[in-house]
Formats: structure tokens, C-alpha cells, sequence
């Protein structure tokens, strides 16, 4: 690549980091936290990995793009109608692009699990271990702002869940890293059954999801024309009895 073309990249990064950036709840993040021990008397549900699933919304300045990733499997533990603890297993091998079709969908999609991003190969998968739930509360709510977001041209919703019930805290392990988030959810316990759902912005930089730096300068300058800022989301269906297994 020319030098002309190298700076174009870095003008065009600067540039484009001045513009509106994806708006939604904010998810919290921290040094991870210890995980205590769940009571002996807490009844486990098991995820249904054909019913659940993570959803994600990436940005650029020209456009997004969105898609989802398997729930592999995973347990909630429930305690006098409470989610006491619980974790789940993402599938990284199996991050499905929506938004494409043909050979542009795989393309993105081997780049996504390519070492630019997710190395899927060194790291087939990522894991969500829960360490407290609270009920919601107003505060919480009057702490998350809003903002508009525009993306070509078009006002895009922000992300973000309506009438939360709990506030959800774990440890999110994506490629080797390990940090706390906090975020609302919606959250209903019923006979047999728990659902979650939640809707949240993490930055995917603080886990190490960019172009690896030892690409150089173009990687570099590529990597500063996608937002940090990803919108995640979850479908969670966990019931008493065996786990069933992943669609395919």
C-alpha cells in the first residue's frame, strides 16, 4: 500500500471518529469478579441451546452489520424464585452474518473468526458466568442517557431493553479476556422455566476483538474504521430436566 493511501486511511479514521456513534444502555465493565459458591438447595435449569442464542450489531461509519451466535449450552441456578448463579457457553464457531448473503457473507464471516477478530480457532469459545442479580431500580435507569444515532442517513433505535427487571452482573470471557459487565434485563421465573433477555453496548477493543497490531499500520488504520462500540443482546430459555442440544 502507498503512503498516500496509508494516510488517506488515518484521515479518514479521524475523520469518521468524529461522527455519532452507536447509542443504547451502556453495559458497566470492571475487573473481573469472584464467583461464590451457589447453595446446595438452588434448583438448575438447563439452557436450551435451540431456543437461545446472543445477538450483535456492528457499526462503521458507511454502514452495519448484524448476525448472531450459538448458545452452546449452559445451567441457571434458581433459589426461592431468585436466579442465585448460572453461566453459559457461546459456540464462536458458529457466528452467522445476517444482514449478507453468498460469498460477502463468508467473507465476513471468516474474517470475524479469523485472528483480526475473534480467532476462533485459538479460542472456539466464549463464556458469560453470572456473580450477582438485582432487582431494577430507577436509579439504574436515570444513570443509562439516551442519544440519537445515524447511520447513513438513516436514525437507527437505540439499543436498549424496555422495562428491565433486574440488573445482571458476571464475567464475560471472549478471547482470553476476562471482564465484569453489568446490564439490565428481563428476567420471569415460571413453573419449569426461566427466560432472560437483555439488550447492551460493550467495547469490543477492552477484550481484545481488533486488527492485531503486528499487521501493521493498515490494519491499524482499517480497525479505527469500525466503532468499538458493539450492541449485544441474548435470548436465554432454560428448563428443568435434560439440556437440549444447538440448532443447526
Amino acid at each position: 500500500m502507498t503512503r498516500i493511501s496509508i494516510l488517506s486511511l488515518f484521515l479518514g479514521a479521524a475523520l469518521f471518529s468524529c461522527q455519532q456513534k452507536p447509542g443504547g444502555t451502556e453495559a458497566e465493565v470492571s475487573e473481573a469478579q469472584e464467583v461464590e459458591e451457589v447453595s446446595a438447595s438452588a434448583a438448575d435449569y438447563s439452557v436450551n441451546a435451540a431456543e437461545s442464542q446472543l445477538m450483535w450489531y456492528g457499526f462503521k461509519p458507511t454502514g452495519r452489520h448484524n448476525g448472531t451466535i450459538g448458545i452452546q449450552g449452559g445451567t441457571i441456578s434458581v433459589l426461592n424464585g431468585e436466579i442465585e448463579g448460572g453461566s453459559f457457553t457461546m459456540d464462536m464457531n458458529a457466528i452467522n452474518v445476517e444482514d449478507l448473503e453468498g460469498e460477502y457473507k463468508d467473507k465476513l464471516t471468516n474474517h470475524l473468526k479469523s485472528g483480526d477478530f475473534f480467532s476462533v480457532e485459538e479460542y472456539p469459545t466464549a463464556t458469560f458466568e453470572i456473580t450477582s442479580v438485582e432487582a431494577y431500580s430507577g436509579e439504574m435507569a436515570a444513570a443509562e442517557g439516551k442519544m440519537a444515532v445515524v447511520v447513513n442517513d438513516e436514525e437507527v433505535d437505540e439499543y436498549s431493553l424496555a422495562d428491565p427487571t433486574h440488573s445482571i452482573t458476571g464475567n464475560l470471557t471472549m478471547r482470553g479476556t476476562t471482564l465484569s459487565i453489568t446490564f439490565p434485563a428481563k428476567v420471569s421465573i415460571t413453573d419449569g422455566q426461566v427466560t432472560a433477555e437483555a439488550k447492551f453496548n460493550i467495547d469490543r477493543s477492552k477484550w481484545g476483538v481488533n486488527f492485531r497490531e503486528e499487521n501493521g499500520y493498515e490494519a491499524r488504520a482499517k480497525d479505527e474504521l469500525i466503532y468499538d462500540t458493539v450492541n449485544v443482546g441474548f435470548d436465554i430459555t432454560a428448563s428443568e430436566g435434560e439440556p437440549t442440544a444447538m440448532a443447526k
